[in-house]
């Protein structure tokens, strides 16, 4: 076990760098282009990344999450997806529909089995 005051100092620096890019953001938000092709550059990398870290934790997933089926999982996202779209692009409605489901099918699932 760490001694605490190392752990302190860790998070203590850890606020210190969060904190220090966002500082930079806000400084240096006001001089950005919105349209220029750096900052769409910008914005396809991100959502790539959170596309990527999606299908990771769809296909790849660890913990408990690893213990359901990759079908419910995948069954889940449609559902979310659907429910999004037919909500005129409710972020809620398609999040509380795919958790709904998703809690749903596990239930069915230990029910049956």
């Amino acid at each position: 076990m760490r001694d605490a005051s190392e752990l302190w100092l860790l998070l203590l620096a850890c606020g210190a760098a969060t904190y220090l890019w966002r500082g930079l953001g806000v400084l240096l938000s006001g001089r950005i282009n919105p349209q220029s092709a750096m900052f769409e550059w910008v914005s396809c990398v991100a959502y790539a990344l959170v596309a990527g870290l999606i299908a990771r934790i769809i296909v790849i997933p660890s913990g408990l999450l690893g213990q359901t089926a990759l079908m419910d999982r995948l069954l889940a996202c449609a559902v979310a997806f659907i429910a999004y779209r037919l909500a005129r692009r409710n972020m809620f409605v398609g999040l509380i529909s795919g958790v709904a489901f998703f809690i749903g099918a596990g239930y069915v699932r230990t029910v049956i089995v």
